[in-house]
């Protein structure tokens, strides 16, 4: 679900249009066709200078910004002309803008995901940086459409793996290890008993020997020599 961007503007690669299929499915591959001030309002919110007006796509500026996006995009040819195939990759961007604001935001009215980018559209966006701490200008630049692509791909993979993970190790662990431990080293002392129990068998050994030694050979010795 995420565009995979390079280091520049000029390294994105066709990667958007899955991104594209995935999340706006049916709308993918639509011609959309603009007004000059429509078409002049999607590449100023997606952070190209021009002026917005009625007026003809034709100017230097405005060439100039459509051979930037063409030449982003890797669109042929790189001609400065808002053809069928530059304002129909420009609506995806659009649409996958609106998409990835509704998945990161969930605003109570959700954005539609149109090829306009409209006032909502650009309120989204100004509540997006407030929340990251970036100028508020409503102009969803190439770094930001980064950091919103990125922000929504792991809301998509991460979420579901981590909360069954951290309750099932948790428990398991601390209980069975503390009380096995305690009871099988205070059995321990249990032989020191049977250890005291051995002395006394010691004073009863040494009187039996002394007390039958001694009377019985004195008396039988001395009578049989003075007769």
């Amino acid at each position: 679900m995420w565009c995979g961007f390079g280091k520049s503007s000029a390294t994105v690669a066709a990667v958007c249009f899955v991104t594209v299929s995935t999340l706006i499915s049916d709308t993918a591959f639509a011609v959309r066709n603009y007004t000059p001030k429509q078409f002049r309002t999607v590449l100023q919110g997606l952070g190209y200078k021009v002026n917005v007006s009625n007026s003809p796509l034709t100017d230097a500026e405005t060439k100039a910004a459509i051979k930037a996006f063409q030449k982003g995009y890797k669109l042929k040819p790189v001609d400065g002309i808002a053809g069928p195939k530059t304002e129909d990759f420009a609506a995806n961007i659009i649409e996958i803008l609106q998409a990835n604001l509704n998945l990161v935001l969930k605003p109570k009215t959700p954005l539609p995901r149109n090829q306009y980018y409209g006032s909502q559209t650009e309120a989204a966006v100004k509540e997006y940086q407030k929340k990251n701490q970036l100028q508020e200008t409503g102009i969803a630049d190439l770094a930001l459409r980064q950091k919103l692509d990125q922000e929504a791909e792991n809301l998509i993979t991460n979420p579901a793996s981590t909360p069954t993970k951290k309750p099932s190790r948790k428990p398991k662990a601390s209980p069975t290890a503390t009380p096995t431990a305690s009871p099988e080293a205070t059995s321990t002392p249990t032989a020191s008993p049977e250890a005291t129990s051995t002395p006394t068998e010691s004073p009863t050994a040494t009187p039996t020997p002394t007390s039958t030694s001694k009377p019985r050979t004195k008396p039988t010795a001395k009578p049989k020599p003075k007769s």
